[in-house]
C-alpha cells in the first residue's frame, strides 16, 4: 500500500447508513488514534481507555443518541482494510462487555502506521479527508483539539463563492440571528453562507439550504447549540449555558423569528431544518 492508496481507503470508508442520519463513529475513531500515533502511543490501542474517549468524542462531536456503541467502529473498522484486532472477537456483532473482559487492543496495521509514520505530512492529509468529507469546516479545529493532533499547516478547503454570494444577499449582507454587518472599507467582514443540512450529509449549495450567519452564531449552529424551527423560530438547547455573552448572543433571541430573506423561495427547506434539529442540534431546548 502506498499514500495514495491509504487515502483512497480513508476516501471510501464503509459508513453505516440509514437513511440521512450521521453516523461518524469511524471518522472519530480514525482521528483519535491518529491522535495517539502523534503523541507517540503505541500502534494498538487498548479498548478499555479507547472506549471511554470515543463515546466522549460522539457525544460531542455526534448526533445526540440515546445510546452510543464504540465496539462498532473499534471491531468493524478492521473491514476498510486499514485497521487490525490482536485477537479474533466476534465482528457480526460486536460487544462491550467481551472486547473489556477479553482486554482486546486494536490499531493501524503495521503497514498503515508505518506509512504515516514515515510521513507527517501524510497523517495531515488523512486527518484533512476525514475532517473534509465528514465535518463541517467550523468544527475542524475543535476537533483536531479534542483529539490532539497539532498541524500548524492546517489548510482550509476553499469554499463555493457563488453559494456564499447568493446567501449573502438574499439576508441583506447581515447575520439572520442578531443582524452583525461589519465592512472593512469596502470588504464585508465576518458574515458567511452556513449550510442547514451539511454539505458533508449531502446538503445542496441551495438558497433553501443555506443562511447567512456572523462567524459566532455559524459555529454555534454547527455545533448544535442552537437550531431553527420550521417557523424559523431560533431554540437554544438546554445543555448551553454560560456567563458573560451567553444572555445578549443567545438568549436574547431564544425563541424569535430569524431575519427574512429578500424573497420567499429563498426561505429555508422544512427538510433541511428537520435534519438539523435531528441531526446537529443538542436537545431539548429552552422553554420558549
Amino acid at each position: 500500500m502506498n499514500a495514495d492508496e491509504l487515502k483512497t481507503k480513508i476516501q471510501k470508508l464503509s459508513i453505516w447508513k440509514k437513511g440521512d442520519q450521521r453516523a461518524p463513529h469511524k471518522p472519530l475513531l480514525i482521528l483519535y488514534a491518529l491522535g495517539q500515533m502523534q503523541a507517540q502511543s503505541d500502534r494498538l490501542l487498548s479498548y478499555e481507555e479507547t472506549r471511554v474517549r470515543l463515546t466522549e468524542l460522539l457525544r460531542e462531536f455526534g448526533p445526540i443518541r440515546k445510546s452510543y456503541h464504540p465496539e462498532e467502529p473499534f471491531v468493524r473498522l478492521k473491514k476498510d482494510g486499514i485497521w487490525i484486532l490482536d485477537r479474533e472477537v466476534n465482528e457480526k456483532s460486536p460487544n462491550n462487555r467481551q472486547l473489556l473482559n477479553d482486554h482486546v487492543s486494536a490499531g493501524f496495521t503495521r503497514e498503515v502506521f508505518g506509512l504515516l509514520n514515515e510521513n507527517q505530512s501524510l497523517m495531515q492529509e488523512v486527518s484533512q479527508v476525514i475532517l473534509d468529507k465528514h465535518f463541517p469546516e467550523t468544527m475542524h479545529e475543535d476537533l483536531l483539539d479534542a483529539v490532539g493532533l497539532d498541524f500548524t499547516l492546517y489548510t482550509r478547503k476553499k469554499r463555493d463563492p457563488k453559494f456564499r454570494e447568493r446567501i449573502l444577499r438574499a439576508y441583506g449582507y447581515s447575520c439572520a440571528i442578531c443582524g452583525f454587518n461589519v465592512r472593512l472599507a469596502h470588504t464585508l467582514v465576518g458574515i458567511e453562507a452556513a449550510h442547514i443540512k451539511w454539505h458533508q450529509a449531502g446538503g445542496p449549495d441551495t438558497e433553501e439550504n443555506g443562511i447567512a450567519l456572523c462567524s459566532l452564531h455559524h459555529k454555534l449552529f454547527d455545533r448544535g447549540v442552537f437550531t431553527l424551527t420550521e417557523e424559523r423560530r431560533m431554540i437554544v438547547s438546554q445543555d448551553a449555558h454560560g456567563t458573560h455573552g451567553f444572555q445578549e448572543w443567545l438568549m436574547n433571541f431564544n425563541g424569535k423569528t430569524v431575519r427574512e430573506p429578500i424573497q420567499a423561495y429563498y426561505y429555508p427547506n422544512q427538510t433541511y431544518l428537520n435534519w438539523h434539529v435531528k441531526e446537529v442540534f443538542r436537545g431539548p431546548s429552552y422553554m420558549i
